[in-house]
């Protein structure tokens, strides 16, 4: 998938699916369910064993549907691997600025993880995509807002403490997209080859935002 299509659909459906400790065997099921749910982007932390092998699944099986990605890119040696792998972005927990410039220089979109004023600009001033508001769970929606006053030329991404039910909080706060993680991947449905429930989460996630959708559009 072309990286404006990935950009495009990371637009239109405003959740990255955050898949972590997955075994290498369920992966590519994984990420059918979850694309049956709705999902279209999702990503695989690099502190799973096996990521960067999992990545190439995904781009194989499922590359023309979704856009897939690397999370929990440390440095620029994990920056490589995921590169290597096929990660068509990345995805950090910490801002760090030669990460941001390397990934940039390979024309691969990456959202930084910050939390704090000074991290985010740095970052966007870096060439960040978006910069990824970690942990949004502990920082809160007010504070999130609150970030909009000065910085709202910079699109941010929470990650933390999303639900069905508060998704769109952080988009009325001023989020373009959400991470969602333990939320979306249950280990013991997945251990248990139970997709059906992995694919229902995945919806409801997918039905909130179209709700969320339609009540701007009924508003506007």
């Amino acid at each position: 998938m072309e990286t404006n299509a990935g950009l495009e659909l990371l637009h239109q459906t405003r959740i990255v699916a955050i898949v972590r400790g997955v075994p290498a065997d369920k992966i590519v099921p994984v990420g059918q369910a979850l694309y049956d749910g709705g999902i279209r982007v999702m990503e695989v932390t690099l502190n799973t064993s096996g990521a960067a092998g999992m990545i190439s699944a995904l781009r194989e099986s499922l590359g023309d549907r979704m856009w897939i990605g690397a999370g929990t890119v440390l440095d620029e040696d994990d920056l490589a691997t995921a590169a290597e792998a096929g990660a068509q972005f990345i995805v950090t927990p910490n801002m760090e600025e030669k990460v941001i410039a390397e990934s940039v220089a390979r024309g691969l979109p990456i959202y930084p993880g910050c939390m704090t004023p000074t991290e985010i600009v740095k970052a966007w001033k870096a060439g960040a995509t978006a910069v990824k508001l970690f942990p949004s769970a502990s920082l809160g929606l007010a504070y999130v807002k609150e970030l909009q006053g000065p910085l709202s030329h910079i699109p941010m991404m929470a990650v933390g403490g999303v639900t069905p039910d508060n998704i769109g909080s952080f988009f009325d706060a001023g989020c373009v997209a959400v991470g969602i993680g333990s939320a979306l991947i249950n280990h013991g449905e997945i251990a248990r080859n139970e997709w059906e429930r992995v694919t229902a989460r995945a919806a409801a996630f997918t039905e909130a935002v179209a709700r969320y959708r339609e009540r701007g559009a009924a508003g506007a």
